[in-house]
């Protein structure tokens, strides 16, 4: 009988705290940007790195060759596991320097001071894996592999696409490179 109390009273507990209002959760105050910023400008006020100012068009275009890059890396990696010198030499020359690379190095990078001579030099990386592979140096070749991901991320970690219309790009890439590294002045 004590038993039956017992139990008849923590289940008599139980249901009255069931029908009890939990306590309110603490209020958290979220803070968000003003409604006049929208989430693409407050990040991009966020990111610090220095803007290439590119078209849509040479946007696009140079994270198409990114990707490839990715991807001319994955290949690399993957013939160096197999020990595949002419893999791994063609895979590089893809990413390698070329007179027509360091033209588009130079358009892409008009706008922004520095980031032509950054893109050249890993472009300049990568022949430096080719030639490793041409003399069937799989260990110098990863550590030529290691130096253009590490001109890779040094890049990306320096600069961020700004896409413009055509009135700012051409405002951008004709200036001189002093007038294109003061900064903006907008009347009061």
């Amino acid at each position: 009988m004590k038993l039956c109390l017992i139990i008849g009273g923590i289940t008599l507990m139980a249901c009255s705290a069931c029908s009890e209002k939990p306590a309110a959760a603490p209020a958290v105050e979220l803070v968000s940007a003003p409604s006049s910023t929208s989430p693409s400008q407050a990040l991009d006020e966020m990111d610090r790195r220095q803007p290439v100012p590119l078209l849509p068009m040479m946007a696009h275009h140079q994270k198409e060759n990114m990707r490839d890059h990715l991807v001319a890396v994955q290949e690399i990696v993957g013939a160096i596991a197999m020990s595949d010198f002419a893999g791994v030499e063609r895979a590089a020359n893809r990413i390698g320097f070329s007179d027509q690379m360091g033209r588009m190095c130079d358009h892409m990078g008009a706008g922004a001071p520095g980031f032509s001579k950054q893109a050249i030099d890993f472009h300049q990386t990568a022949d430096r894996i080719a030639a490793a592979a041409r003399a069937g140096d799989g260990a110098v070749a990863l550590r030529e592999l290691s130096a253009t991901l590490q001109a890779c991320t040094s890049c990306h970690a320096t600069w961020k696409q700004q896409v413009v219309d055509e009135a700012t790009w051409q405002r951008l890439t004709s200036l001189d490179p002093v007038q294109r590294d003061a900064p903006e002045r907008h009347p009061m």
